[in-house]
């Protein structure tokens, strides 16, 4: 048996899963600036930058378009983290920019 250091389809999957996994770091990084670019919009109209019942909205809706194999469950629980670390993300980058 080879070694899975060297074994050549351990190495395929890999390497297809750093391709992935640079795809997701390049999405959130594009919501960061997206929601960046909402609250910066929403201090500018007075508006309350927290919405409970959009992020409700945006979980249920990824949940309806789920077909796994990933669960609504785990994707609950990744989409928690994504909007709590999306909304922290951009209120620093508003503090660094000194908005």
């Amino acid at each position: 048996m080879a070694a899975t250091s060297t074994d050549p389809v351990i190495k395929h999957y890999r390497e297809q899963i750093s391709d992935n996994d640079l795809k997701i770091l390049e999405a959130l990084n594009k919501r960061v600036k997206l929601v960046k670019s909402l609250k910066d919009y929403k201090d500018a109209q007075g508006l309350s930058f927290y919405d409970a019942a959009q992020e409700d909205w945006v979980v249920t809706y990824l949940c309806r378009a789920n077909r796994g194999p990933l669960s609504n469950d785990g994707l609950r629980e990744i989409y928690a983290l994504i909007l709590q670390v999306a909304k922290r993300e951009a209120a620093a980058l508003g503090e660094q920019s000194g908005d």
